[in-house]
């Protein structure tokens, strides 16, 4: 088998690139432009965004600007792509219908339009590469069985942590390692009550969006990641909120192992994260084999019997056409949650809420991502994080408290919501 790099350049010598369609040409959206305009054997063929304008403007990342045709309709945009142009549409359906379009990538930025662009991609028989993790945390399950279905691949995308951890996963679990914890480093300070206005300046420092970063800092960004992964391997969370620990790239296999030999762990196979250690991702990993032991200390990797394996990057948006070409060559992804939720990413209560107010959304003023073991959420019916935006609270809920389903009244439909409520239905 060919590797993605010969294959790629394969397909650029006979003339038939894997095209992709891509939604939202925001700053994620423009870097996977720019980084496919790079590359031999794929092209982005469609660019939805809000007006055609801005979706025209996101071929602007690539060093050549081909020739666009702006539309909102398929016959046109049909005709557009036989012809050898690229498409710029407000409408997501073109990309997820249009003949040419091999992969769909959704970038978004949106929970509930990242869930309505995954079903309709699965139905026209497109793999989806699904950027929001938020969506995946929430129905993950019922989309990656709905894609199996179908014949085509869900997938989370490369470079975002999840997909580096899972990485890390697969190697040491396919060597027969026993995976102790699994995790990531926190860059930002801690500060679970963080709100956009209390993080404003720092944002507009670091030309952020105020929610994003808020989003970061409060936690909720990591209890998401790591329910992603949580889901994905089946380790699960060792406490409720994960420990969170400060710690170095040499002392993780020292920190992340359980009391009794030092560490901050009651059991083993866990999702953590780390203050201090950025950038990147890392596992945890035990051997007991003396043979493989002393190689491992032959090869500077400490003295074991627990041992640190780190991914000293993740690039982001960058990466993403990896698990295109993953999909399309090999039918596989870069990472997906197993038959059902192992952890659920739920809602914490930021202020004191009062009945009749609406939840705001993730990285906001009322609620911030926190994690559990699936079947303890269930018991305790705690409110999806994903599904929290737009919720009416009927009791009195106080501060640092979670929210549950007995809390609040959810008075909108959407594809996220009723594929929420099936995933439950079937108890996957």
């Amino acid at each position: 088998m060919h590797e993605i790099n010969d294959r790629l350049k394969a397909l650029e010598r006979e003339g038939r690139p894997i095209r992709v369609g891509l939604i939202g040409a925001g700053q994620m959206g423009s870097e996977i432009v720019a980084q496919t305009g790079e590359m031999a054997g794929m092209e982005i063929a469609v660019i939805v965004d809000l007006t055609t304008k801005q979706a025209a403007a996101g071929y602007d990342a690539l060093r050549e600007k081909p020739s666009v045709v702006q539309t909102t309709s398929l016959e046109e945009a049909e005709s557009a792509a036989r012809g050898g142009k690229c498409i710029a549409t407000t409408d997501y359906r073109i990309a997820t219908s249009l003949s040419v379009v091999d992969a769909v990538v959704d970038a978004t930025g949106s929970t509930e339009m990242a869930a309505t662009v995954a079903l309709d991609t699965i139905n026209h028989g497109k793999h989806i590469i699904m950027m929001s993790v938020e969506c995946d945390i929430t129905i993950g399950p019922i989309l990656r069985k709905l894609a199996e279905n179908a014949g085509v691949v869900y997938s989370l995308a490369a470079g975002d942590e999840p997909a580096a951890i899972i990485e890390l996963y697969r190697f040491a679990d396919a060597l027969g390692f026993e995976v102790v914890a699994a995790g990531k480093g926190k860059n930002n300070p801690l500060d679970i009550y963080a709100t956009p206005e209390t993080v404003r300046e720092k944002a507009e420092q670091r030309q952020m969006n105020p929610r994003m970063l808020s989003e970061f800092v409060d936690g909720s960004k990591t209890a998401i990641e790591m329910s992603a992964v949580s889901n994905a391997t089946g380790l699960i969370p060792d406490i409720r909120d994960m420990h969170g620990p400060k710690a170095t790239v040499d002392t993780l296999h020292t920190v992340f192992v359980p009391k009794r030999d030092g560490g901050v762990l009651e059991k083993r196979g866990v999702v953590d994260y780390a203050i201090g250690v950025h950038p990147g991702v890392f596992i945890v990993i035990y051997t007991d084999n003396k043979k493989i032991a002393f190689g491992m200390k032959d090869r500077d990797m400490g003295e074991g019997p627990y041992y640190t394996l780190y991914r000293p990057y993740h690039l982001c948006s960058v990466e993403v056409p990896i698990s295109v070409a993953t999909a399309v060559f090999y039918g596989e992804s870069t990472g997906h949650p197993g038959p059902k939720l192992v952890s659920e990413c739920f809602a914490m209560s930021k202020k004191a809420l009062s009945s009749g107010e609406i939840l705001d959304g993730i990285g906001e003023t009322c609620y911030r991502g926190s994690i559990e073991r699936a079947e303890i959420a269930r018991e305790e019916k705690l409110l999806p994080l994903g599904v929290a935006k737009g919720c009416r609270v009927v009791r009195e809920v106080p501060k640092d408290t979670p929210i549950t389903y007995d809390d609040v009244v959810i008075e909108y439909d959407s594809a996220l919501m009723d594929l929420r409520r099936l995933q439950d239905k079937l108890h996957v």
